[in-house]
């Protein structure tokens, strides 16, 4: 089956979301309409700033939209207790985060099996099973014994890629996953998440970097809290170093 015949994983119909900055009201996110469907790999990019992290925070029901509909797996989710919303996001979503977030005082398979503390009952050798099938999948199963200390970036965020996994979600999210990597290690991780969405799996992802969007089958492109065409986010990124090109050689902006 095609991906663009599968069902949509994520559905957002006119969400905004705004915060309160005193009593002065934010909006980050704009009227955005998009979908997401079950094995597409989907890249989030746009300049600092534009709401990228915020939209990711949405789909992954760490926050909540100010207006609009979202629906997860075709089910309405904006309007889900907090109770409810941890437990479709321990269930469904696995997340990669820039900075890692590994608990350095536990062992790597500890970082690993975290999620499945959630999950309620389940033996000793199934949680056994998942965390070395999990570091298995990143080549990661003779570092399951070590601490994050031990490791080097590259090592870190694979392992974070494992405990995204462990739990077999419908979707990863993954914020900026080479921001905190140089350029070799970025390499493999992208490869990482290149061969997991051969596999079947649906990746939604925020980048700046225009190499790896490029490995996605779609781009969504944010602008100023809005999804805006690709001729429109080109024109505002010309605009913008036009305007940087003007304050390098002293000229003043209109």
């Amino acid at each position: 089956m095609q991906v663009s015949s599968r069902p949509p994983i994520i559905e957002m119909r006119g969400i905004g979301k705004a915060f309160l900055a005193g009593s002065i009201e934010c909006q980050v996110l704009t009227d955005i309409h998009l979908s997401v469907r079950q094995g597409e790999f989907v890249s989030v990019a746009g300049p600092s700033g534009c709401g990228k992290t915020t939209l990711l925070s949405l789909m992954g029901l760490l926050d909540v939209p100010t207006r609009g509909e979202f629906r997860f797996a075709g089910e309405p989710v904006q309007d889900l207790g907090r109770a409810e919303r941890s437990r479709l996001r321990n269930r469904q979503i696995g997340f990669v985060f820039q900075a890692f977030n590994l608990i350095d005082d536990l062992s790597i398979a500890e970082n690993v099996a975290l999620p499945l503390s959630f999950r309620g009952r389940m033996s000793r050798q199934e949680r056994g099973r998942r965390v070395r099938d999990a570091l298995g999948s990143v080549g990661m199963t003779h570092r399951m014994r070590h601490y994050p200390s031990q490791l080097s970036g590259g090592q870190k965020q694979r392992v974070a890629v494992a405990r995204a996994l462990v739990g077999d979600p419908a979707i990863v999210l993954a914020d900026e996953p080479t921001g905190n990597l140089d350029l070799h290690n970025g390499e493999i991780v992208m490869a990482l998440l290149g061969r997991l969405h051969a596999e079947g799996r649906t990746i939604c992802m925020v980048t700046h970097d225009e190499r790896f969007s490029a490995m996605s089958d779609r781009t969504i492109r944010l602008l100023d809290g809005h999804v805006v065409d690709e001729s429109t986010f080109q024109q505002r990124r010309s605009e913008m170093e036009s305007g940087l090109d003007q304050l390098r050689f002293g000229e003043s902006l209109p």
